[in-house]
């Protein structure tokens, strides 16, 4: 198992604490209070937060040329069961989740009447997300930004396929820059595919090929095309998220080169270091429970505590307290021992 790396856990942190604040500012009466409390937080959080999933995207290819082909070379036995695996590490606690979500919705509706509360489920919508399909398929949500999970499977599955075609060092690395660059220049710019992984591509290519070049022994030249390659992409159809998404790639790819070649200590106080690990650790735990604990808060306010902005806040602030402690409690107890099924690892995966 790979030793935690702290600046990643902070990174999951940050995404995942921003990912969470976009929901807040988004959805429901509560929303509607943060919008007229702090106007200018709620309209940066409702419209740059959700950006913040560049920042998983990136990690989630750092980490899967990490795990599956640290020299660039693919390490696995079978990608089938490599992929099966995955599956069950995303879709097992997903489906828990699911379930909370879906429970949370069916209370939330006697109390309040709101579009983002999901309507009761079919079997074939309930299907379809367990199965990571319910994007493709154009299935109602049954929980806010749930599509990433899907997204991340595709992703992976894609990776673990170039990677498996590639075999030697060079072909595997140039497969994935070759659909990198595909990405970045054609499928990222039409919005018609973003329920693919071809869309995301662009992002997680250079998370793995940022984790490669800082592996690697020349490592600065390998830097600048990087660099240039995120740069001719963003001079032909500037995107913020790409942007962001290049940022954070350059930012893994030099700590990887400084921890590679220095192999350096964290400077936070052991204290903070634990905190940061316990929280990026249970990053995946958080998105998924996030959202029935803001549709019960939300209806909360609405049937049973007096209006108010303070009360508003009020309720914002202990939804925000309590998702976070829920997601250390379903980190632990639900997401870790579903890990360990079928002989699963526990690794550092978004």
């Amino acid at each position: 198992m790979q030793a935690r790396q702290t600046h990643i856990d902070a990174l999951k942190l940050i995404g995942s604490q921003l990912i969470v604040l976009h929901h807040f500012a988004a959805y429901g009466p509560l929303a509607d209070a943060m919008s007229q409390a702090a106007p200018t937080l709620s309209a940066w959080l409702y419209d740059y937060a959700r950006m913040a999933v560049q920042v998983f995207l990136v990690l989630g290819g750092y980490l899967a040329a990490r795990n599956l082909a640290p020299e660039g070379q693919i390490r696995i036995g079978s990608p089938w069961r490599t992929l099966w695996r995955r599956y069950q590490r995303l879709a097992l606690p997903f489906t828990v989740a699911l379930l909370l979500a879906m429970v949370a919705a069916m209370l939330a509706r006697h109390w309040l009447a709101d579009d983002f509360i999901p309507a009761a489920p079919t079997w074939g919508q309930t299907l379809s997300h367990a199965l990571l399909l319910h994007s493709v398929l154009d299935q109602e949500s049954l929980s806010a930004g749930v599509w990433y999970v899907a997204i991340d499977f595709q992703l992976f599955a894609l990776m673990t396929l170039l990677l498996w075609l590639g075999r030697r060092r060079l072909w595997a690395v140039l497969l994935v820059l070759g659909l990198m660059l595909a990405s970045l220049f054609f499928f990222n710019r039409d919005a018609d595919w973003d329920n693919w992984a071809l869309y995301f591509f662009g992002a997680y290519g250079m998370g793995a090929l940022a984790y490669w070049i800082g592996s690697s022994r020349h490592p600065a030249k390998l830097l600048g095309l990087l660099a240039l390659a995120g740069l001719f992409a963003l001079m032909l159809d500037f995107r913020g998220r790409i942007a962001l998404a290049l940022v954070v790639a350059l930012l893994l790819a030099l700590l990887q080169w400084r921890d590679h070649t220095r192999r350096f200590q964290s400077v936070m106080p052991a204290p903070l270091s634990r905190a940061v690990g316990l929280l990026g650790q249970s990053s995946y735990a958080l998105f998924l429970v996030h959202f029935p604990v803001l549709m019960l808060g939300n209806a909360l306010f609405a049937k049973l505590l007096p209006a108010g902005t303070a009360m508003a806040i009020g309720v914002l602030l202990a939804s925000w307290a309590i998702s976070l402690g829920l997601a250390l409690l379903f980190e632990r107890w639900v997401e870790a021992p579903l890990s360990r099924l079928g002989g699963l690892r526990r690794k550092s995966a978004p």
